[in-house]
């Protein structure tokens, strides 16, 4: 390596100006060229001895041993300038400089003085000085070794030049700091312990990137390849041309392209990364397993403290569904706590199984210990998790089953306690059928609130068991939640029973009050068909008979007729005398037989004065039967009978004319007039028969001569008899319009009752 007093980075902006440059051309003792190009400014000599010395520091001391063949282009500048620039050589590199070319303007300076001048000095310089044209300066030096600036074919650009010795001096300053760091922290890492502090840990990272540093060294010492640093293989046009025709040449050789140089540095910065590389894997490996050590004692530590107190210190189930619910959001906030460190125990276990796979048998004893403690931690705890989790879900389902078992129960009884005033028997019906329903879905509620119960025990005695070092479980806490489950389960199961005592009660009642209801309507029936029955009575039983047989088998019509509408009667008695004792016990004070007694009783009274009244006729009927029966059937009759027939007779008829007067009052008739005509006419027809037998009797008794009396006297009985058909003729008109009243009276009586 060549020693650099100087970098280019510190005199960038000089060496930018181009004051001196080596363009790596040779003179024909192999001797590096180099160029000064004086302009026509004002040159600074401190500018041009600092780029001079950096430019003779770059040559090694054999290629400085050749010699120095210094150009000076003084054709832009004045003679005094390249003068001091002459002298100063003797100062800056008197014994590397074997010739000095000054190139001069053709037209200027004066040769003799000038060649004097340079001649005088000679032997003071210590080298040759001379003065040339610039188209003959091929004489000295090859025209394949100068620039285009001396009509030569040598390709030079200067910033590029700079640039790749920036890039050369940044790596070969950054690749020698980098070695002697890897050098000491490879050496340093045999005599050092395995364990170390994390600031021991942080001397292994060096001061470059060794990555960066080899990819910058590989890229320089790719470009100094093909490109030789300052010259190309295959470089600008007119170089290209020159070198195909010209000797093969490489420009500064191995010197100035400083390829061996990089080549060297690249090699031992590998083999020093390469160690650096193994160290550091092996130091990594080494904090990995400590890392994951105490990352896996962090885990079990807290798993085992903070994480199983939080599980012991909440056992509680709650009791109601809101404290249900607060439990369960204290128990997700446990979980999330947990959340955090079985991700960091599945990230562990992935890494512990990423380092079996490459660790040595020492490394895998002591990973799997770890990765059986962590696993056996973290998948109790997670046991103890889920059994919590289950606990308190069954928690919540036992206490929303018993709160809607509850409210179930508070509506049972609401209903139970509320008056039951049912407006007919469906409304009981629908009522009844409610309550049931009711029950039912109360006994449902209550199975399945102790299937619930069953469920929630189950999970609290199926709970895992804690390790023997953490034995300190709240057992108080869980037999207190196993009575307060088995208190709760009594209780509605109390409660159910007294919603069932109060439902037969109340099902006995709501029967009664379907008796209650049905006795009304029996009791309004037996008034209806007693009304029918006196309808009946007053329009159809109108006919006397014909005979005494018939007359006598009416009768007794009659008389069952009206053991009917009596059985009927006392029926309804019966019916209305249960309802006020049904009333009695339901306590039924708003409910009573209303107007059905007073009903009943009416019609039953109208019954028995229309069924006496029937029952007189009838018994008149037959007496006037039997006795006109008699008379007509015997031979001798007394004139007494005869007058008796005649008597009951007309008084009969008379009672066919009289109307039934109701104790209201109101009157009615029976039958139509032309039924009671009808039955008038069969009366009248028995009385001519008896005054038939009458005048036969008399005819008997009778001479021939007082035929003309008897004649007479049958004229007038004839005549009799005409007068009594126009009575009951006139008596039926006015019965027919008295009937007629008494029926609209009788209807608007009916009508303002029912209002």
């Amino acid at each position: 390596m060549s020693s650099v007093t100087m970098e280019a980075s510190t005199i960038l902006s000089i060496l930018k100006k181009k004051l001196a440059f080596l363009s790596g051309g040779k003179d024909r003792r192999s001797g590096l060229i180099l160029t000064i190009p004086l302009s026509s400014d004002q040159t600074s000599m401190e500018e041009l001895s600092a780029t001079l010395d950096y430019l003779l520091s770059i040559p090694s001391e054999k290629c400085k041993a050749r010699g120095f063949t210094v150009i000076v282009d003084g054709r832009k500048s004045q003679w005094n300038i390249v003068k001091t620039v002459v002298l100063m050589l003797q100062n800056v590199i008197p014994a590397e400089v074997s010739l000095v070319c000054v190139v001069k303007p053709d037209e200027f300076w004066d040769k003799k003085v000038t060649h004097f001048c340079f001649w005088k000095e000679k032997d003071r310089l210590g080298f040759e000085v001379i003065l040339v044209s610039a188209n003959k300066l091929t004489r000295y030096i090859e025209p394949c070794q100068l620039t285009d600036d001396f009509g030569g074919s040598l390709d030079y650009d200067h910033n590029d030049w700079l640039n790749k010795r920036l890039v050369f001096e940044k790596f070969t300053k950054e690749s020698t700091s980098l070695l002697d760091e890897l050098s000491v922290i490879n050496d340093g890492d045999k005599s050092s312990s395995v364990d170390k502090d994390k600031s021991a840990d942080c001397a292994l990272l060096p001061s470059f990137d060794p990555e960066t540093v080899l990819q910058t060294g590989h890229e320089l010492l790719s470009e100094l390849q093909q490109r030789r640093f300052n010259g190309s293989e295959g470089g600008g046009g007119g170089g290209s041309g020159q070198g195909q025709g010209g000797p093969a040449w490489c420009p500064m050789e191995e010197e100035l392209l400083a390829q061996p140089q990089v080549m060297k540095l690249l090699d031992s910065l590998r083999e020093q990364y390469t160690r650096y590389q193994e160290v550091c894997r092996q130091r990594n490996k080494r904090t990995q397993l400590d890392e994951i050590h105490t990352k896996v004692m962090q885990v079990v530590t807290w798993l085992q403290g903070p994480g199983s107190e939080l599980l012991k210190t909440h056992q509680a189930i709650g009791d109601s569904m809101r404290a249900a619910q607060a439990l369960q959001q204290k128990h997700e906030e446990i979980e999330s706590q947990h959340s955090e460190w079985f991700a960091a125990y599945v990230e562990l276990n992935q890494q512990i199984a990423a380092l079996l796979s490459t660790g040595e048998e020492e490394e895998v004893v002591e990973l799997k210990a770890l990765q059986q403690q962590l696993s056996d931690v973290c998948y109790r705890q997670a046991a103890q998790l889920e059994s919590r989790q289950n606990v308190l879900q069954a928690a919540q389902g036992f206490h929303s089953t018993t709160q809607e078992l509850s409210q179930q129960l508070d509506g049972l009884l609401g209903m139970l306690c509320a008056d039951v005033a049912p407006s007919d028997p469906a409304a009981i019906q629908q009522n009844l059928k409610l309550l049931e329903e009711k029950l039912q879905t109360v006994e449902a509620g209550l199975a399945s609130l102790r299937q619930k119960g069953a469920l929630l025990l189950e999970q609290m005695c199926g709970q895992p068991a804690w390790p023997l070092e953490e034995t300190e479980s709240p057992a108080g806490e869980q037999q207190d939640n196993v009575q307060h489950i088995q208190a709760v389960m009594d209780e509605m199961q109390l409660r159910k029973q007294r919603c069932e005592d109060m439902v037969d009660v109340r099902r006995l009642k709501m029967l009664q009050m379907v008796q209650l209801f049905k006795c009304e309507e029996d009791a309004l029936q037996a008034v209806e068909w007693l009304s029918e029955l006196l309808d009946a009575l007053l329009k159809t039983h109108v006919r006397l008979g014909d005979d005494s047989q018939e007359t006598r088998t009416m009768l007794d019509k009659h008389r069952k007729f009206v053991d009917v509408a009596q059985s009927t009667y006392d029926y309804g008695r019966q019916l209305l005398q249960a309802t006020v004792v049904l009333c009695q016990s339901l306590r039924c004070t708003t409910r009573s037989s209303g107007d059905t007694l007073p009903r009943l009783n009416r019609v039953w009274k109208q019954f028995s004065v229309s069924a006496e009244e029937r029952q007189q006729r009838l018994e008149l009927a037959l007496n006037f039967h039997t006795a006109a029966e008699r008379v007509l059937q015997q031979e001798c009759v007394e004139a007494e009978s005869l007058d008796e027939v005649d008597s009951s007779g007309k008084t009969l008829l008379d009672r066919l004319t009289m109307p039934v007067i109701f104790p209201d009052g109101s009157e009615q008739y029976f039958g139509s007039p032309s039924e009671t005509v009808a039955a008038a006419e069969g009366v009248r027809e028995r009385l001519l028969l008896v005054e038939e037998r009458r005048l036969q009797l008399q005819e008997a008794q009778l001479h021939d001569g007082v035929e003309d009396e008897q004649g007479d006297v049958l004229n007038g009985h004839d005549g009799r008899l005409d007068v009594i058909g126009e009575e009951l003729s006139e008596k039926e008109e006015q019965d027919d319009d008295e009937g007629k009243a008494g029926r609209q009276a009788e209807d608007l009586e009916r009508a303002t009752q029912d209002c």
